[in-house]
């Protein structure tokens, strides 16, 4: 059974940082790509980041671009999201996803229609 966990959601100042953690199980490191995607009170949900299975680059939303920051560990099966920087308009519940599929490139990962599994989401929220 596959599960992703999000975790490190809290309480920032503008400005501050925040790690989110995404723990994922019944699924091998290495072999899925995976993405953020964040969604605030009235809004659609947006990508944030993404890391592609096939190529290891990483993409990002222009809004968090030089702020955010995708990283994974295989040894731990867990991918992360360092936020820095961040901003009042960040807040948001944050999801972690996995995609399976043969896709790669931005276009292919910003669209959360390719993902698979999806965690239960990690609330950030900034204050000003």
């Amino acid at each position: 059974q596959v599960q992703l966990v999000e975790s490190g959601g809290g309480l920032a100042q503008a400005g501050g940082s925040l790690r989110l953690a995404c723990a994922v199980s019944g699924l091998t490191a290495g072999r899925y790509g995976a993405g953020w995607f964040r969604q605030a009170p009235g809004k659609d949900r947006e990508f944030v980041a993404a890391m592609d299975r096939k190529t290891d680059d990483t993409y990002y939303a222009d809004s968090v671009k030089g702020r955010f920051t995708i990283s994974g560990d295989t040894a731990r099966n867990t991918v992360y999201l360092q936020m820095d920087g961040l901003k009042p308009e960040d807040t948001a519940l944050y999801y972690c996803a996995t995609s399976l599929r043969a896709g790669t490139g931005r276009s292919y990962y910003v669209n959360s229609y390719w993902y698979d599994y999806w965690g239960q989401g990690t609330q950030v929220t900034v204050s000003s």
